[in-house]
């Protein structure tokens, strides 16, 4: 629609409640009307310079509900010009908010300067955006107001560099709520969730062991401290890691890969761990070892068993263990992997009487566990 279609459409008495409306609410509802006009057109040379002037008008209005409606109804438009952007964007709160959060007329330069000379509310709406460059969310994290940075702390769309994450923790160090929002992010590299193991304890600690992978070597020296201090369980870590085959190596340096430890992950469905388990213990390929634990029978699965040195006397849970596993299915429905450790774990204990008494001791917790979930209503009785 051309600027001169959207005039007829708009009448002169859209134009002239525009200018001369003798009340701001007049003026605001003719300012919507015209800026959807605008928003929706596609706009010759001539038409823009026509729809810019009419724009220039209305951020100058005197009334903020005015440029507020422009501000909220152009947002997202494309056809806002850059420098009636950045001139909302230095208006009040109020005005600014919608097109900092989400004009796509700002460069990379301009949200930088925005960030460095607006109020805290108005850097929160930058972090709040789609989308934040590197560069804009290292200026929040090294200068911006404290709820700024839990914004983009939040804001999966917001791009943390090393630089970022350094400046929000150093400058937050004693925060709480920072530092859960860094936690609560989908993912944080292994090096910034290692620096933050010494910053954390309780409920915080808690949720950054079991959300994010941390270093093979630091997950060990937890499993093997203080249990008030390290809550973390190594067997679930073991589970969660995207490197299983070096966590078993790191494991085995240490000591760690016990056979009780291989016997837990396998009542706990972490079978991935397990098959790389017993490939390290066994000096043979990942490949091989799966074929052995799944495809050969009995004969290929004691061989498996023996050459990695277990406990003969484990090996009629463990193979009781591997036969559970291959019975039982995820049933693809929430907390279904709670639902399917319930089934291996009752299935085990009451299959195998000669368990380990720390195993036993171990699995019985869960099962307290997984009871007292199921009466609280978090885990659903198995079927």
């Amino acid at each position: 629609m051309t600027v001169s279609a959207m005039r007829k459409s708009l009448t002169q008495d859209d134009i002239r409640r525009l200018v001369r409306g003798a009340t701001p609410e007049e003026r605001s509802n003719a300012a919507h009307k015209i800026c959807r006009r605008i928003d929706t057109a596609r706009l010759s040379p001539k038409d823009r310079e026509n729809a810019e002037q009419i724009m220039a008008i209305l951020a100058q209005d005197a009334a903020a509900l005015v440029r507020r409606t422009m501000s909220v109804t152009l947002r997202t438009s494309p056809n806002l010009p850059r420098d009636l952007a950045i001139k909302l964007a230095r208006d009040i709160e109020s005005v600014a908010a919608p097109v900092l959060k989400h004009s796509p007329q700002f460069t990379e330069e301009d949200l930088i300067e925005l960030v460095l000379a607006s109020s805290p509310e108005k850097q929160v709406a930058i972090a709040e955006r789609e989308h934040v460059p590197e560069s804009v969310v290292e200026v929040i994290a090294e200068h911006g107001d404290r709820d700024a940075v839990e914004a983009a702390a939040l804001n999966e769309g917001a791009a943390f560099s090393d630089m970022a994450y350094s400046s929000t923790l150093s400058r937050f160090a004693d925060d709480d709520g920072i530092k859960g929002a860094v936690i609560s992010r989908d993912r944080i590299p292994i090096h910034i969730a290692e620096k933050m193991v010494s910053m954390v304890t309780g409920e915080l600690f808690d949720r950054l062991v079991n959300k994010h992978e941390l270093p093979p070597q630091l997950a060990i020296e937890l499993a093997s401290g203080s249990r008030e201090r390290a809550t973390l369980d190594l067997v679930e870590q073991a589970g969660q890691s995207s490197d299983p085959e070096r966590f078993v190596q790191q494991l085995h340096l240490n000591g760690r890969l016990s056979p009780s430890l291989v016997m837990r992950g396998l009542c706990l469905g972490h079978m991935t761990f397990v098959e790389h388990a017993l490939a390290e213990l066994a000096g043979v390929p990942h490949s091989k070892a799966w074929l052995m634990l799944h495809d050969a029978g009995t004969l290929g699965l004691k061989t498996l068993f023996e050459r990695a040195g277990l406990p003969s006397g484990m090996f009629g849970a463990f193979k009781l263990g591997v036969e559970v596993f291959h019975q039982t299915d995820y049933d693809g429905g929430e907390n279904d992997r709670l639902r399917f450790r319930q089934r291996m774990t009752e299935r085990v204990l009451s299959q195998f009487q000669a368990i380990p008494r720390a195993d036993l001791e171990y699995l019985l917790e869960k099962l307290d566990a997984i009871e007292e979930g199921r009466q609280a209503g978090v885990i659903p009785r198995a079927a």
